[in-house]
């Protein structure tokens, strides 16, 4: 049983920052390349970052670039999103996802074998 568990969301204000974190328990998290999406409301879900099993290749999305920072720590079997000069269109339910003995990164959220039930960031103007 691998379960993934994202914490950290909350109200921020437009300009701010905010981290989220993503437990993985059950496996331990060096076995997985790692991700983070989002569903804001009325919309598709959307690749945000990803990040290599060694955490040596890191890719984002173009609505994120240069404000967003993926992360791991595989002896604390956690990723982290650093989330920087966050904007009211940054609104959404995050999502964590992993996928098993990945070669590499993926957008591909097909490609994900686990999900967390999501953490909610909520950015006001």
């Amino acid at each position: 049983q691998v379960d993934v568990v994202e914490s950290g969301g909350g109200l921020v204000q437009a300009g701010g920052s905010l981290d989220l974190s993503c437990l993985i328990s059950g496996r331990a998290s060096k076995d997985y390349a790692m991700a983070w999406y989002r569903r804001a409301p009325g919309s598709e879900r959307e690749f945000v970052a990803a990040v290599d099993r060694p955490g040596e290749e890191t890719g984002y999305g173009d609505s994120v670039k240069g404000r967003f920072t993926i992360s791991r720590d595989d002896a604390r079997d956690t990723v982290y999103l650093h989330m920087n000069y966050l904007r009211p269109e940054d609104t959404a339910v995050y999502y964590c996802a992993a996928k098993f003995l990945a070669v590499g990164w993926t957008s591909n959220s097909r490609e994900y074998h686990y999900w967390g039930q999501g953490t909610r960031v909520t950015v006001s103007s």
